[in-house]
């Protein structure tokens, strides 16, 4: 177990860098979309490039932060039925969301996004805009997004069995959000 933990870590590691430094995508994607609206207001100045700059650093942001998201813990739950179950109960819930859902569908875009980037490559596609990009970097997107997710989920997995097993602590894999909360007080109380 302590490999395939020290593996979750590396996979952490990698995805907590991926997504720290895709977070300062979003100001320069402000930035972009600042210039390019004060030079068609101001200056009646437009460009299909700088549209789609926009577009790609969007998609960036989305699909490389994915699996940062889900590290931690910030993907989207619903919490009607999972705030009643046991901790334990929890953390099996989890881990059959992300070996029966999250898996197959990462799985399955990375089977279908990598030769949707590679036709994209080939050719040299180009935007059919006027003035447009080259389309093949976004399109890379996708299958590198996917795999970052996809390799979360692993990690993520790893540490729910571990949890199960008792080998680590399992509620800041469900609930970060009480976790913090907890830690915050200071005295180990739930809020």
């Amino acid at each position: 177990m302590n490999f395939w933990l020290g593996f979750s870590r590396a996979i952490d590691a990698t995805n907590r860098r991926v997504g720290l430094a895709v977070a300062w995508l979003v100001l320069l994607m402000t930035l972009v979309s600042a210039a390019n609206a004060i030079s068609r207001k101001a200056f009646s100045v437009s460009s299909n490039a700088f549209l789609e700059i926009q577009w790609y650093l969007f998609a960036a942001v989305f699909l490389l932060a994915a699996g940062y998201t889900l590290l931690e813990n910030e993907h989207v739950r619903v919490d009607l039925l999972n705030t009643r179950w046991s901790e334990r109960t929890r953390l099996k819930v989890e881990l059959f969301g992300t070996v029966c859902f999250l898996g197959p569908l990462t799985a399955l875009m990375l089977w279908y996004g990598w030769p949707y980037f590679a036709t994209s490559f080939a050719s040299g596609e180009v935007s059919l805009q006027a003035g447009g990009l080259i389309l093949w970097p976004a399109k890379l997107l996708i299958p590198v997004g996917f795999l970052l997710l996809f390799l979360q989920g692993l990690s993520q997995a790893i540490k729910l069995i571990a949890a199960l097993a008792g080998r680590v602590p399992g509620a800041p894999l469900i609930d970060r959000h009480a976790a913090a909360q907890r830690e915050s007080s200071g005295d180990g109380s739930t809020a």
